[in-house]
């Protein structure tokens, strides 16, 4: 009601004289006409400063008004909406107690436009607005379905489309395609194409269409993408920008290079072949399809720089391998001042490893343009120092990050695993764990990498074990790391199970089979392996010849190596390295063919490593040839001057034919150098625990069990037939004090260890960093038939499985 002033009151006293009832009439009629003009001005003044975003001038105005009406109650609530006071727009709409469907709809669309951690309201105001019987518009249908997409509500989404069948709404066109777009955007396009086809609406609406063609583009299914949009465009459908961002990325997805050609052109015909985003979107998609110079073209034609347009075309330069193309493109980005944002960095950093840019450049330019605490930079920035080997200057960039996830682990887990820092490589996964962070499948392959170089079993294990106790899906890097990790450890058996498990192989699995199989001593296992993977259509690799003829040399397979040797070169065009030259040096020295291991040597198409002479090193030493290994560790002095394998390698011949003045000689000048021979050490897990010995280790807890066990172990493979090989006792002492060295070696403490800590008949394993020596070798297939123990020995050359008296190498080791 109006309120009416003292002179209205006057009029009223006698109101049946005409004179006066008539005069009262008017007055009132003036009165309600300026009452209403009033709220029509005080409203256009309200929205004229909610519009200008003086929303608090625009509450001080309303707080004054003596009259209000509906419109202006929602001015102010939509006022406060717009600028993200949802708070006062939620106090105002308390205190409304005639609210209309405007209303609701106005502060549920603002609940809906601010919607991280608001989308609990906006549904909540949603089911109270039905309760109140206010029946939602279109675009409050619209505002809510929108927020479904956006989050991946799907529960919510179905709820609205109840509520959309039930009250009428299946044919508008607005809230159709919110409900498509809402069932695409929350990985149920099925339901969404069920949707469009099944409703009766009008379907020359380029909105539905696109939302469609989006739909499928973002579920991963780029060829339904390019069908329906085909479809949509034989149904006289126009595209508009949205329809080509969306149908370019299904290009992209799928590498469809022809078709992207053919949108381009239509692009072109429709008048979008100028708009920003469009042609972002296609640099996008050229440079994914390898057209790098179409992509260039387009670049060269924009209007106005566009940094996402030249990040793309910088990441599609480095997928190619064009990282000097890339550094060109980033100089000349910064030559015209394009502004790099934090997508640009982390594509110019995966250059550097390998570009003509300097590391710490980019670092110090990263920390002036402002992006050092961007995450996407920082684990950039991780990943890029510890590729280079700057393990510090990674660790460095990782502890000073605020927010750290699962990408700036694996970016450091990885660089100490890439760089033989294993241990570290696994402390850093179990700090990782420690802090909350769940692994992905790639740090799982890269930390089971780790496990296989440096054979912890058990750890491995565990890992395995926690990734499928995860539910995450397993992936083909996983299982290449798990069979390579099991094979690596001396578990074939767990090797083939994960490989009989793989529904997709590549030639990194069959090449760690390959290898596993050869190092465990089952050479023809590994050729018959070779045999299977070529019939199955894959193609051997450079690594998979090394596991070849490493497999060959292992086993004496001579004519077998020969064959390989010959069919890497003329068959699959792989020119030899070092390693396989070194391998086949290997198989004849090992049969004392050195006349024909020094004839491939001077044949070598490469000029020969420390791999190689190593090899020719070892053999000469088996065979008792001086000068040819005078000659090889001559070169190996030249090539590795601070290794001490070839001067103990040609002490211990000279030692083995009692050659004592010479032996001194090449000891004392190794002294002289200051070079350190590596002490034998070998290890055993027990009890998730590792157990390290070296000759005649005292500083075991137990050494005094130990020692009694050792004697015990001698005495009783003695009765069988052990005899003590006094030629791996290199010094000059007399046969009793060499006959304890030989028993206090590191691989005979570490079993005799095992044998008091193992459960009995459980297999024992032992890791040695040096390779084994004869006597040891053949005081462990004692061993193992006298305790009917499987021992399995891992040197630095090969597995030993010992079983019964006999071992899986053959003695050919």
């Amino acid at each position: 009601m109006y309120k009416l002033d003292s002179k209205v009151l006057a009029y009223s006293c006698n109101p049946w004289h005409p004179f006066k009832l008539m005069s009262f009439l008017r007055f009132i009629h003036a009165s309600i006409a300026d009452s209403y003009k009033s709220i029509y001005n005080s409203n256009q003044l309200l929205s004229g400063l909610s519009k200008s975003g003086r929303i608090d001038d625009a509450r001080k105005v309303f707080d004054k008004l003596p009259q209000r009406d509906e419109y202006t109650w929602n001015i102010m609530i939509s006022g406060y909406v717009n600028v993200g006071r949802l708070v006062e727009a939620r106090e105002l709409f308390n205190g409304l107690s005639n609210r209309s469907s405007i209303t609701w709809s106005s502060l549920i669309s603002g609940y809906c436009r601010f919607r991280f951690g608001c989308e609990a309201e906006a549904f909540d105001l949603f089911r109270w607005m039905r309760l109140e019987g206010q029946k939602p518009s279109q675009y409050t249908l619209g505002s809510i379905l929108r927020v479904s997409s956006a989050l991946g509500l799907i529960h919510n989404g179905e709820m609205i489309h109840g509520y959309v069948v039930k009250n009428g709404f299946e044919s508008n066109v607005y809230v159709v395609t919110g409900l498509v777009d809402m069932y695409a955007k929350c990985r149920h396009i099925s339901e969404a194409e069920i949707l469009f086809k099944g409703l009766a609406i009008d379907k020359g609406n380029h909105v539905l269409w696109t939302a469609m063609v989006t739909g499928y583009s973002q579920n991963g299914d780029g060829h339904k993408a390019i069908e329906f949009f085909c479809y949509m465009h034989t149904e006289g459908v126009e595209s508009n920008q949205f329809t080509f961002l969306s149908i370019l990325t299904a290009c992209s997805a799928v590498s469809d290079h022809c078709f992207g050609e053919q949108v381009h052109s239509s692009i072109v015909r429709s008048g979008f072949g100028c708009n920003v985003y469009v042609q972002s979107a296609l640099i996008d998609m050229y440079a994914k399809c390898g057209d790098l110079s179409n992509a260039k073209k387009v670049l060269e034609n924009m209007e106005e720089d566009d940094v996402i347009s030249w990040n793309s075309m910088i990441v599609g330069c480095v997928r190619h391998g064009l990282q000097e193309e890339a550094l060109d493109l980033f100089k000349k980005m910064r030559a015209r001042n394009v502004k790099i944002d934090d997508y640009t960095f982390p594509s110019i950093l995966n250059c550097c490893p390998i570009g003509s840019i300097n590391v710490k450049s980019v670092h110090c330019m990263v920390i002036k343009t402002g992006f050092e605490n961007y995450k996407l930079v920082s684990n950039a920035l991780v990943d890029m120092y510890a590729k280079t080997g700057n393990l510090n200057c990674a660790y460095a960039v990782f502890e000073k990050m605020l927010e750290k996830d699962v990408i700036s682990w694996t970016s450091l887990v990885t660089g100490y695993a890439q760089n033989s820092s294993h241990e570290e490589s696994l402390k850093t996964f179990c700090d990782m764990r420690i802090a909350g962070v769940s692994p992905d499948q790639f740090i799982i392959a890269s930390i089971l990498s780790a496990c296989a170089e440096i054979t912890l079993l058990e750890f491995g294990k565990q890992v395995h074990s926690d990734f499928i106790k995860s539910g995450l899906r397993s992936s083909l890097s996983v299982d290449n790391a798990l069979v390579s990790m099991y094979a690596k450890c001396g578990c074939l058996g767990d090797a083939d199970a994960v490989f009989v498990s793989m529904h997709v192989r590549d030639v990194i699995t069959w090449t760690a089979l390959i290898v596993g199989y050869a190092q465990n001593g089952k050479g023809r296992e590994s050729l018959r392996f070779y045999d299977a993977m070529v019939s199955s259509g894959t193609k051997p690799d450079f690594i998979t010849f090394i596991g070849l003829l490493f497999a060959c040399s292992h086993t004496g397979l001579v004519d077998e190596g020969r064959t390989y040797f010959q069919q890497m070169k003329k068959i699959y065009g792989i020119k030899p390295g070092p390693e396989h030259y070194a391998c086949m040096i290997d198989l004849f020295g090992r049969l004392g063919k050195l006349d024909e291991a020094e004839e491939i040597l001077n044949e070598m198409d490469v000029k020969p490593d420390a791999t190689v002479w190593k090899a020719l090193l070892a053999a000469c030493k088996v065979h008792g040839d001086f000068e040819l290994g005078k000659r090889a560790a001559t070169n190996l002095f030249e090539l590795e001057p601070m290794n001490a394998m070839p001067y103990v390698m040609l002490s211990n011949m000279y030692s083995a034919a009692r050659k004592w003045d010479d032996a001194a000689k090449i000891r004392r000048l190794m002294k002289s150098k200051g070079i350190i021979k590596e002490p034998g050490c070998s290890w055993i897990e027990m009890n998730n625990r590792v157990h390290s010995f070296i000759s005649e280790d005292r500083g075991h807890p137990r050494e005094a069990e130990i020692y009694s066990k050792i004697d015990e172990i001698i005495r009783r493979i003695k009765e069988v037939g052990y005899v003590p090989d006094m030629s791996f006792s290199l010094h000059d002492m007399d046969s009793e004090r060499k006959e304890v060295g030989l028993a206090y070696h590191s691989e005979k403490l570490a079993v005799a260890f095992g044998l008091l800590a193992s459960t009995p008949g459980a297999p024992i394993r032992i890791f040695k960093n040096l390779r084994v020596c004869g006597d040891c070798h053949s005081a462990m297939k004692y061993i193992s038939g006298v305790f009917t123990r499987h021992i399995i020995l891992r040197d630095s050359n090969c597995f030993h499985h010992f079983r019964e008296g006999e071992c899986s190498c053959g003695d050919y080791w």
